[in-house]
This record gives structure tokens, sequence and C-alpha cells, in this order.
């Protein structure tokens, strides 16, 4: 069935930055009549005042009315009853799917979602094929197997560090480094926490790299999975707003929104513990008296996201989504969720049981080649780093530099990959926290969902051990003593990395290598008439046209007749789809050097004018001061 794009939709939701993104994907998706309500009594005001309206999509937790009173008025409403009916919500948990089974409604989501996700589910539902029930529908996965009769083990992850041991083992694999007998591994890249459960819910896959109480809800509700190893252990970060640094801790969140990356996440459970010992009362809007209000928002989005929204205070997330946020100076470093509880869990390795049943010798190799993969990581950080960049960022999305990678790699209490035995008494902490104290999940029984038999032979020697969770006044005090202790700043991070040196009258300038397509000796340009100053014309470069300037003008320097050594850079933006090429024209070019974050002096208090805006940062390096370049203004003509 095709879905009418006409269709007019009512879009509830109380917080802006959700209701503008899922009204951007539906814009993405052909939908142009939403209507946008705040809450269940803003719903009930358009539903009485507008005629037509096919579908409702409604978030839960909303304050006034929440979005399952509003599914009860919208059934007992002869005029309403039957428009379909969404609920979209930050709760993954199982057993919400039965109390809004029960109410009426016509399909269910879990944020954050995606355009992807979201017109599959329209399809669905506006259809009729939708089939929301209140235990998941189980269907065994058939494992596959290629020409050799190895397991084609398929393993889904995300973008964060967390999965990289996944990464790792890949490319150890692939570079014959690791020959397994018993399996081939196939990796699939999910855009989301939602997309990923439910791959494995459904056995779309044979396992994946998951968040522990999102593994231990799904077991719960009858999915057959088992967790055979931890991911990792640490691993994440708690970053709050760069605006809000003057503030003290508790004003700085205090009635606003800190965003995690699901509810059933560690995540949650160490903002809930570390905001509520600052005498903040966490929790998401609608759902109690809060006044710091958690939303849950893509990984890959939140620095974008605490960037834009003045209510946004901060968030806590993998890696290496934080340090890349304080790179980009819109976020300041908290702590490291290992300061606030030493070597804790947080994503585990969950195979399906028909895969480790009908394949135990496969699963055996396998879990026995992610050791060796976590201590590559452990023991070999300037590669991992290499690896983790494709891995991670296959695309370019999220524009991850080595250096910010080494750099989570490196923390002593960042991620660690040398110990993935899977704890039981670490994975009750969270269950226990996260059921009494905040009301989410719920106790299952971790002898019958921890299957440790692989990794008893993989992990040689570890046993079961209890962690330290530290008080959230001392994770305080090493915050302050940080703020006070001049460390190297994260922020220059993002610029560090490996410069071409080039000459403008007799000055050097450098502009990051990872921007420059080719450097060529000076072409035939073709003039433009009435084309700017700084467009010197047209050049051919591989069968394509591109635009050439002149570097000298675009800085504000004093024009002069090109000489012998001039070359043209060729430069090629990294913006996926909209990528741009242009060519630069400079006096000549010299070296590549290494640019670290020692080396870096911020520009920000530099006198800004039109061509000044172009510097970067200053590099005080061995045989002077350099001018870095931001090479993604460069592309502004």
């Amino acid at each position: 069935m095709s879905v009418d794009r006409s269709l007019k939709i009512l879009l509830v939701e109380d917080s802006k930055v959700a209701r503008k993104m899922a009204a951007k994907a539906l814009a993405e998706l052909g939908f142009q009549h939403v209507l946008q309500a705040e809450d269940g009594q803003d719903a009930i005001t358009k539903l009485n005042a507008e005629d037509g309206i096919g579908l409702i999509i409604s978030d839960w937790n909303m304050p006034n009315m929440d979005g399952f009173e509003l599914l009860q008025w919208v059934r007992a409403n002869p005029r309403s009853a039957k428009i379909p009916f969404i609920m979209a919500t930050a709760r993954g948990e199982r057993k919400q799917v039965t109390a809004a089974t029960d109410a009426g409604v016509s399909n269910f989501i879990t944020k954050p979602f995606g355009p992807p996700e979201l017109n599959e589910l329209i399809n669905e539902t506006l259809g009729g094929k939708a089939n929301i029930q209140s235990a998941p529908e189980q269907v065994a996965r058939i494992p596959k197997v290629d020409a050799s009769g190895r397991l084609i083990i398929e393993m889904a992850h995300i973008q964060i560090t967390d999965h990289l041991t996944l990464g790792i083992l890949k490319h150890l694999i692939d570079s014959n480094k690791l020959s397994p007998q018993h399996f081939v591994i196939e990796t699939k890249r999910m855009p989301s926490w939602n997309a990923l459960q439910q791959a494995l819910e459904k056995g779309n896959v044979d396992g994946a790299f998951s968040l522990a109480p999102i593994a231990m809800d799904l077991f719960g509700f009858g999915v057959p999975i088992k967790l055979v190893m931890f991911a990792h252990r640490n691993g994440s970060i708690a970053v709050r707003n760069a605006k809000s640094r003057n503030a003290s801790l508790d004003q700085s969140f205090r009635g606003k929104t800190f965003y995690i990356p699901h509810e059933l996440s560690i995540h949650h459970m160490l903002a809930h513990r570390f905001l509520r010992e600052l005498g903040l009362k966490p929790g998401f809007a609608g759902r109690g008296d809060c006044d710091v209000f958690f939303e849950v928002v893509p990984p890959i989005k939140m620095p974008e996201l605490l960037a834009s929204n003045p209510d946004a205070c901060g968030f806590l997330v993998a890696e290496p989504l934080g340090t890349k946020a304080i790179a980009e100076g819109c976020a300041d470093l908290l702590f490291l969720s290992g300061e606030m509880w030493e070597t804790h869990p947080c994503c585990v390795v969950t195979m399906r049981d028909e895969v480790i049943q009908q394949y135990p010798a496969a699963v055996q190799e396998f879990t026995d080649m992610l050791v060796v993969a976590g201590h590559f990581i452990e023991e070999k950080i300037d590669a991992a780093a290499e690896v983790a960049v494709t891995f991670l960022d296959p695309d370019g999305t999220l524009k991850l530099k080595v250096p910010i990678l080494k750099n989570v790699l490196r923390e002593a209490q960042g991620i660690k990959t040398n110990d993935l035995f899977p704890s039981k008494p670490d994975l009750d902490r969270i269950q226990q926290y996260m059921t009494k104290e905040m009301g989410v999940g719920s106790i299952i029984d971790l002898n019958a969902f921890v299957d440790d038999q692989f990794a008893r032979k993989s992990c040689k020697g570890a046993i079961d051990r209890h962690t330290t969770i530290h008080k959230a006044s001392e994770v305080v005090t090493r915050i302050v003593d940080r703020q006070n202790a001049g460390v190297v700043n994260k922020s220059n991070l993002n610029i560090e990395g490996s410069y071409l040196v080039l000459n403008l009258s007799g000055r050097e300038y450098c502009i990051d290598i990872l921007w420059i397509k080719e450097i060529i000796t000076m072409p035939v340009i073709r003039s433009l008439p009435h084309a700017p100053s700084v467009v010197r014309g047209i050049m051919n470069f591989r069968g394509h046209t591109i635009t050439v300037i002149d570097l000298r003008v675009k800085l504000g320097l004093t024009p002069r007749p090109i000489g012998p050594a001039a070359r043209v850079i060729v430069l090629s933006s990294r913006d996926g789809g909209n990528a741009k090429t242009i060519g630069m024209i400079v006096d000549a070019v010299s070296r590549v050097i290494p640019i670290t974050a020692e080396h870096i002096a911020d520009a920000s208090s530099y006198k800004k004018n039109p061509q000044t805006n172009y510097i970067l940062a200053f590099a005080k390096v061995s045989d002077g001061v350099k001018v870095l370049l931001n090479t993604e203004r460069l592309f502004d003509l």
C-alpha cells in the first residue's frame, strides 16, 4: 500500500528539540501537512478544531496530559476513535507495549528514531499490517554458513568506541593477523539503539553489541538471547554545556534538559546518581516532580543538539562523542564514567540462543578472538585509533579524527578492553538501582541470562568481582580540581593532526592535510567575467571543472604575480553528499609537520576581521609560530 503523502498528521511532543527532529523526519519522508502540539491537552484542542487528521504520533511522557491519557481520550471520543495512533516513547521497556496495546494503540516506536524507522512504521500502521503484541513474537533465527561450512556471524553495533573491539576483530581478520576456522564476521552498523534492539529482538542478526539494560529487558520478555561477554568496561563521558561554565554545578542543570542515549542504559543510571546527589530531582517531563529533565536523543546527534539548544545543560554518552563535543568547543568535561564507577559494565555482547546451541565452536572462537582484539586496543593505542576512525565513521558523517580517538583510548579512567569477563554482581547492581531507585526495567534471573561458559575459557582465570562506585561528592571534587589544574585542553584535540606548510608573502601558514586532495603545478586557469576578486577562474581537475581562488586575496594580503614555485592545492570538503572541491593558489609549499595539542595556542582572543576569521589557531613549533587556517571556511566564496 502506498501512503498518501498529503496525509494530515498530528505530532504531539513536549520537547522542542524532539518535536523539531520528528517534524524534520516527516518532512524528509514527504509529509508536509504536519500539525504540532506541545502536550495532550494541546492535542485535544487541535483534534476538536481540525478536520481530516489521519494519523497521530504522540510522545508518552509529557506534562499536563501525557500520551497514554491522550490515547485513552482519543479512543473514547467517537470523532477520533478510529484515527491511527503511534506511541513514541523514550522507554524501551517491553512492559509499556502491554499498556499501550490494551488502550488501543495502533503501533509503537521507541525513541530515538530516524526517518527510515518512522517511514517503515507509518507504512506498516496505515497499511493495516501493524502487529503489536504484549510479548515479542519469536521467530527462530536460522544461522547462515559459507561454502566451507563456517558460521557467518552477523553482528550489530552502533558508532561508538564501546564497540571498537568488534571493529578491531574485523580488522585483524581482514589483515590476516587472525584466521578463524569456524566463523566469518559481518558487522551491521545500525543508526540507533532502537534499530539495533529491533534487529536483535526479531532475529535479523546473530548477535549485537548492546547496552546491558536493553539486553536484560529483552531477555526478561522472552527474546532468546544470552550475554556471552562484556564488550568493554568504562568508556562513557559526562559533559555540560560550555555556556554554563561560570555557573555552579547545580545551577548548570536546574530547569534544563540533560541528554541520554536510552532510558535503559548505564548512562541514565550514572546521570541519575550524579544529579540526585547534587540535590536535584532528575526525571522525565510528565513523570513526577522534576527539576532536571532527561531526554533521549541519538548519540551521534548530541554534540549538535547541545550546541544549538540553549535549554540543554549536558549529556552522558559513550565516547568519542563527548570528547568530540569538547573539541568543538560546545561542551566542558564533567567526569568520565569510570570516575563515578570504576571499571563498570556498559555494553555487552549478546548472541541468539540458536547460534550458541548449534555452533558452540564458532562462538568459542569468536570470544577467544574478541579477547585478543581487546588486548590489541590496550597495547597498540595508535593503531587502534586509526582503525577506529574507519570503523566508527566510514562515511565521514561524525568527522572523527585520530587524535580524538587516541585521547579517548589513553584516558586513565577511560574505556577498558582487557577484562571482558561478564560479572554478574555488576549487572545485578545495575538492575537493582534502576528498578528500586528509578522505577525502570525489571529484575531478571542473571544466572539464566549470562552464559559465561565461553568467557571462562577465553578470559583465563577471570572470576566475578565487585567494583567500586564512588560518591557523587568525590566526583564533584575531581571536577573542581581538574578545572584548577591547567591540564591540556581537550578542545585542542580537534585541531591536532598533520599539516601542510605553505608560503604566502614570506609568511608560513598551515592546512590540515586531511582536506587536501592533490597538490599540482600551475595548470591552465580560465578567467570568469564578473567573478569576485578572490576567484582566479576555473580549471580542469580529473575531468571536472572546479573553481580556483587566490588564497592571498582571500586572506587580505597584497596581490602579486604568480611565481615559478606557485602551486594549486586542491581541497575537498568532507560533508558527504554536499562535498565540494576547490583549488587554491599559494606561493609555495614546503613540508608536512605534526601539530599536537601542546603546540596549539587559542586564537579566539585575536582581533577579528573578515580576513583573520580564517585563522583557526596558532601553533608554537621548533622553528617558530605557524598560523593554522580554518580550512572549512575557505570554501565560502
